[in-house]
């Protein structure tokens, strides 16, 4: 089990996590425009800034990396080292909040906040872990290293300056998803499907929705030419479906607005993306040319069938595709694609497939991730597994996510927490929080794992 003094000591951290977790949160990390030394923006340049005092408070050696990173280590740095990879920048807040997304308000042993699970608290989590192990001055054969990025919920340009300035750890885990422990992410493709508007069929005026691709949106809205008649078929519509549209004159034509279920792209099976259910809509309505492909392309469904995409298999179940962005800007409509992709997919055949269900689109900013895997029978799956076990008396198994995490950029890296089984996951989700008796849990199988991993 734990050591007893390194137990004791993470219990007795309960109200100062919290009120660091507090701070942490207040801060809007959200990515902005560049300035210097703030390559996303001032807020989340804020943020970095504040962890490094904490982690250098804490009795950690620390480096910032120009903006991009900062890392703070535990034992000596000629030692081979673990790495915790976590992340300060947050995903923007929307809307539905019943407290101030940044207010960090608490309600028992609840933080409420965006950024509390995903991913301040579980960083903080790992922090104090590390900080138990130091005060308890466990001697270690391998040093720890806390990476704490910047650009996670945008690009990883973080982890890309990193990678060219810092010697990258071989292996260690990520506190940014749920437990047991993740072993094997899916790939993914990105990417931004961009064609004119038809000049004849439904003619819609305005339309600006959602700012990231791994957003669910919970909300889209579009002006679009026409009067009480079109009202009344909007409403129809409603009906004969049963999903939430509203329809109201403007000065401009009639504002229609569609009500989803938001959440996390890699994560949609109990979600409802409004974007596709607008487009469903218009295509009723009489829309042509890009925005009825785009219907025909992507309706509600979010398994990619009607792009031609659908696959699956045993390691890592089937893929899943988001449409968080949808817009129209001077003529030109542009559609967001966020692919979750099985591990033993063709990414370049997926590829390939969406250019043929989407004729007339050109596909810009495309990326692809490789899948990323690491054996459940190593010595960082089965440390790990041990540790939340002991703590929690819980079954321990290794998973597959469509999420994606910094694990991947560890040659042998997995997710490992902070969610529990039961817990409710809010992450990129209104009234987001933690709870403060679960994180110092947390913080327990992260001190228990890394001294399986590290102590001498």
């Amino acid at each position: 089990m734990l050591n007893e003094k390194v137990s004791r000591l993470i219990d007795s951290y309960a109200e100062e996590y919290a009120s660091m977790l507090t701070r942490w949160v207040r801060v809007p990390s959200v990515k902005d425009e560049p300035e210097d030394g703030a390559p996303f923006g001032r807020q989340v340049r804020r943020m970095l800034d504040m962890a490094m005092v904490d982690c250098e408070t804490m009795g950690f050696l620390t480096h910032v990396y120009d903006g991009y990173a900062c890392d703070a280590t535990l034992g000596d740095e000629d030692l081979e080292t673990v790495a915790v990879l976590a992340h300060l920048d947050v995903v923007p807040a929307g809307d539905g909040w019943k407290y101030p997304p940044f207010g960090a308000v608490r309600e028992g042993d609840r933080i409420y906040g965006r950024g509390t699970g995903d991913d301040k608290g579980p960083a903080l989590a790992a922090m104090f872990a590390m900080k138990a192990i130091r005060e308890a001055g466990i001697p270690l054969k391998r040093a720890i290293r806390l990476i704490l990025g910047c650009d996670e919920e945008s690009g990883w340009a973080d982890m890309d300056w990193y990678c060219e300035h810092a010697d990258m750890p071989v292996m260690g885990f990520s506190p940014d998803a749920s437990f047991p422990i993740i072993n094997t992410e899916k790939g993914m493709i990105h990417a931004f499907a961009k064609a004119p508007v038809a000049a004849d069929g439904l003619q819609v005026l305005e339309m600006c929705n959602g700012e990231r691709l791994n957003v669910i949106p919970g909300e889209c809205g579009t002006v679009l030419a026409g009067g009480e008649e079109l009202i009344a078929r909007v409403k129809a519509f409603a009906e004969k479906t049963g999903l939430p549209y509203e329809a109201e004159l403007c000065d401009k034509g009639v504002r229609v607005k569609a009500h989803g279920i938001p959440g996390h792209s890699a994560y949609p099976f109990e979600c409802r993306n409004a974007n596709g259910m607008m487009l469903i809509l218009l295509r009723e309505l009489g829309v042509t040319g890009a925005l009825k492909t785009l219907a025909d392309a992507y309706p509600l469904e979010h398994d990619g069938k009607a792009l031609g995409i659908a696959c699956s298999d045993e390691l890592s179940g089937p893929l899943t595709c988001n449409m968080g962005i949808l817009r129209i800007d001077d003529g030109i409509v542009t559609a967001s694609l966020d692919c979750r992709c099985p591990v033993n997919a063709d990414l370049d055949a997926l590829v390939q497939a969406i250019r043929d269900h989407l004729p007339g689109f050109a596909l810009e900013h495309l990326s692809t991730t490789a899948p990323h895997h690491v054996p459940a029978d190593s010595e960082l799956v089965t440390c790990l597994l041990w540790a939340y076990h002991e703590q929690t008396g819980l079954p321990a198994f290794p998973c597959s996510t469509g999420g994606g995490t910094y694990a991947k950029v560890l040659q042998q890296g997995v997710a490992f927490g902070a969610g529990f089984p039961d817990d409710e996951d809010l992450a990129h989700q209104a009234n987001e929080y933690v709870e403060i008796a679960k994180m110092i849990l947390a913080a327990k199988v992260y001190a228990n794992a890394l001294l399986r991993l590290c102590a001498e």
